[in-house]
């Protein structure tokens, strides 16, 4: 019997990436409204034996996790670019290592800093440490209300609504077409936004019992555990999934659940088509569709005049680095 897979993925710019069992697929609305397409197979380290491993799955798919989103959100810039205009690969990698040194900046070293200065007035090391958790909670708790007000990113907020939508209806056993998916929650217990927030709490109890060494060392700390802390997270968020029928474990999952108000919006219908088109294309890529995915044959339950399927699909097949195929 085989194991049981989620598909699930992210929102990019104008479009939705899917990571399927030996694909990943990213659907994206080009600027003539037809919807561009990216295929690109797994690389072979994210779908070996590793990845069955507890603990170390966790490291892998944090790892995949941001060469993945790099790649999808190369792709669907370009395609958001349209023709005659091209991002090239040496203007993103700048980009993403300026955004991981925020990350680290902003939740790390900024919370460790600011108790460090009051540390003279905190007499207990584990007071220290949960306030500096505690902190660091706060900080990303402002930080998504303060993004999900930009008008830019409230639209990639909206496509990452039309995923959950369309993740939901898949795991519920619906008809794929955009009416009946429009149906379903844009909340989704395996949603990152709950990962990273299982992340904090990890790390605010795994930080508390660590003392107070000097500051370098207390930084270092920080770093250095993320991966050991990103990969118990993963665990709990993978057995929270599992279990999320009980009532106990959702009301646990709640504020995770609530959390994601903050990063999705109600898609429309286009968003959801798009949705829709990525989450068929990576089902196609594992012989599912449409039989197996309850697709209609179009994969949307819209057909072009005529009968004929539906040609505003354009597709590209393996490396990323042009537009879609036109």
């Amino acid at each position: 019997m085989a194991k049981p897979f989620f598909y699930g993925g992210q929102a990019v710019l104008e479009g939705v990436m899917i990571r399927g069992r030996r694909a990943m697929v990213v659907a994206v609305r080009c600027p003539d409204g037809s919807i561009g397409l990216h295929r690109e197979p797994l690389a072979p380290w994210a779908v070996g034996r590793f990845r069955e491993i507890p603990l170390v799955r966790g490291v892998i798919v944090l790892a995949e996790t941001l060469v993945l989103g790099t790649k999808a959100l190369f792709y669907s810039a370009n395609a958001a670019l349209g023709e005659g205009e091209e991002l090239k690969p040496v203007a993103l990698w700048p980009m993403l290592v300026m955004a991981l040194a925020l990350v680290v900046g902003l939740f790390f070293v900024v919370p460790l800093f600011v108790v460090s200065q009051l540390d003279r007035h905190i007499a207990s090391d584990v007071t220290s440490n949960l306030a500096e958790g505690g902190l660091r909670l706060a900080i990303f708790l402002l930080y998504l209300k303060a993004i999900s007000l930009v008008p830019d990113i409230k639209r990639v907020f909206a496509y990452h609504g039309a995923e959950h939508k369309a993740v939901n209806a898949f795991e519920g056993g619906a008809n794929l077409d955009v009416t009946e998916v429009q149906r379903y929650s844009t909340a989704h217990l395996r949603c990152g936004t709950a990962f990273l927030l299982i992340v904090l709490v990890v790390a605010l109890l795994a930080f508390a019992f660590l003392g107070r060494p000097p500051l370098w060392l207390r930084l270092l700390s920080r770093v250095a555990l993320l991966p050991v802390i990103a990969a118990v997270s993963y665990e709990l968020l993978r057995l929270s999934a599992s279990l999320g029928r009980q009532r106990l474990v959702r009301l646990i999952m709640a504020p995770g659940l609530l959390l994601q108000s903050l990063t999705t919006r109600q898609p429309d219908d286009a968003q959801v088509e798009v949705a829709l088109r990525a989450l068929r294309g990576a089902l196609e890529a594992d012989g599912l569709a449409p039989a197996g995915s309850q697709l209609p044959p179009d994969g949307l339950g819209v057909e072009a005049p005529g009968g004929q399927q539906d040609e505003g699909v354009k597709e590209e097949v393996g490396g990323l680095g042009g537009q879609a195929l036109r």
